[in-house]
């Protein structure tokens, strides 16, 4: 990928945060490399190179800066976006595809060879698979090193390094010290919570609109699952080792993850799922920019900058919440779900609160809808609801339910089976680096899924940001009470101006609605 010079000293010159992430400067005679907003002085001309990745400065020899920490900038936005090969490639290797399967599984995965796999991404990113995933496998070291009191050993196989030898060399090359001198460096004191809890901060591009990504979620918080409570929000996690659980409260600057995890190695893909989830990675300047040209939306862009696009930590899950909704208000597919999740799922009771299977049959068989979210149980505490949240059924687990569990009118119940059939014999994939045109064409092709559902998975599964549900009704109200045409066929041509960030725009009709 080629990188103009001018314009990217410029925003080193400036210190411009919004380029973290973009892309990486190199400064030849220090022999290290920062993101654009280091806060050093400005390195001349002549010593400067831009890298597109972390990986490209590693292997061209530079080690990472200690001050600016560049490996915690945001992902860069093109991407968390684009729907290319470099771009799939790159959303599985941040879920760790590289460490679990290797290059052979990743290059499987895309239908490419490992050789083309390997040409591309040396011709975007200036590295090839395994350089991207050694720079994350470094990148996640240090943040066991410097977080928690595992032994150097442990850190090593949990960061997904093959040997301790291997661990040790690339930490240097990295970082420039022995993995004890980042220890030793940031103190030893390890995170609240336990043996597997992690603290650290998730940096984003602001501004970030906390409350809109809040109340997004809390509405459709299913018990059990997922809560939000005194501004965080909690979910449990289907990680590729284990469960886990994490907690987001949205900060200046930062989104602080606690994350509880049965083992070690998912730490990668459980920051990488929660960065999904929240829309970390975007680029609010220019969603916010392109929305706001129109002047039906100008006035809702300058009242709330930095709407994000609320995703998921499952294409599964969110699937089927998909298919649960259509036609249906949120609440109604809330309390649907909670009797799914009921007969599936039941956790065991935690000592001294009722049991999240009683929370859950509560919420389902209650009517009047759920109880509030932001205001706690009297007496729970946050330290004792710890463990109570569980990731959502595997399609497995859906596909064997018998079918009394699932509550809702046979075709959609034969619906999800076909889904969930779909997704357990590998011929459809929600993950993140699927191929989103090729997946919703297979969604097309189950019965009982349309335009509406497929493209509300298309958008919040596979992060597609140029997605537009005209048909929906909450959109149509939205875009009455802004003035602009409500009806499908009036909508959907006049929707064109909001290209490429429409997804952003329907998160807005949302809001306005």
């Amino acid at each position: 990928m080629e990188l103009d010079f001018e314009r990217c000293y410029r925003a080193v010159d400036s210190r411009d945060q919004r380029f973290d992430g973009w892309f990486y400067t190199g400064v030849t005679s220090t022999g290290i490399y920062c993101r654009p907003s280091c806060p050093a002085t400005t390195p001349k001309r002549q010593n400067v190179r831009f890298f597109p990745s972390a990986a490209a400065a590693q292997t061209a020899g530079l080690r990472a800066c200690r001050r600016c920490r560049p490996d915690a900038a945001p992902g860069s936005p093109q991407w968390d976006v684009r729907a290319d090969v470099v771009g799939r490639a790159m959303r599985l290797i941040a879920d760790g595809v590289v460490d679990r399967d290797g290059v052979p599984g990743l290059a499987a995965r895309l239908g490419y060879t490992e050789r083309h796999l390997h040409r591309m991404l040396r011709a975007e990113m200036g590295a090839g698979p395994l350089a991207l995933a050694r720079a994350q496998r470094a990148q996640t070291a240090r943040t066991l090193i410097e977080t928690t009191g595992l032994g150097m050993a442990e850190v090593a196989f949990a960061a997904g390094f093959g040997s301790v030898r291997q661990f040790n060399d690339t930490v240097r090359e990295v970082y420039g010290t022995a993995p004890s001198g980042l220890r030793t460096a940031r103190g030893r004191s390890t995170a609240p919570g336990g043996a597997g809890t992690i603290t650290l901060r998730l940096a984003y591009r602001p501004p970030l609109h906390a409350r809109a990504l809040l109340d997004f979620l809390a509405l459709r918080a299913l018990p059990g699952v997922e809560e939000v409570r005194d501004g965080t929000y909690r979910r449990g996690l289907r990680l590729p080792h284990g469960p886990g659980e994490a907690a987001l409260t949205p900060a200046d600057g930062h989104v602080t993850a606690t994350l509880r995890l049965t083992d070690m190695r998912d730490l990668a893909p459980a920051v990488a799922r929660c960065r999904r989830l929240l829309d970390l990675d975007a680029d609010p300047t220019a969603v916010d920019g392109a929305l706001a040209a129109d002047p039906a939306l100008a006035g809702v862009v300058a009242a709330e900058p930095g709407i994000r696009l609320p995703r998921s930590v499952d294409g599964f899950e969110m699937a089927v919440r998909a298919i649960v909704g259509q036609q249906v208000s949120v609440r109604s597919a809330r309390t649907t779900l909670a009797r799914l999740l009921t007969h599936l799922r039941p956790p065991p009771p935690t000592p001294g609160f009722a049991s999240v299977d009683q929370e859950v049959r509560a919420a389902g068989e209650r009517s009047r809808g759920p109880r509030p979210l932001d205001r706690p149980a009297e007496g729970a505490g946050r330290a004792e609801r710890v463990g109570r949240l569980r990731g959502f059924p595997s399609a497995e687990e859906v596909l064997g339910a018998p079918d009394e569990v699932f509550g809702m009118p046979a075709g959609r119940g034969e619906t999800v089976r076909g889904l969930a059939h779909a997704v357990a014999d590998g011929s459809l994939d929600l993950a993140p680096g699927g191929d989103r045109e090729e997946t919703v064409r297979r969604l097309l092709a189950l019965p009982g899924i349309g335009p509406w559902t497929a493209g509300y998975v298309a958008m919040r599964a596979l992060g597609a940001p140029d997605v537009l549900l005209a048909t929906d009704l909450a959109v149509r109200r939205g875009a009455a009470a802004l003035g602009l045409p409500d009806a499908p066929g009036t909508l959907d041509p006049y929707a064109d101006r909001w290209r490429p960030w429409r997804s952003y725009a329907v998160i807005r009709l949302w809001r306005a609605a």
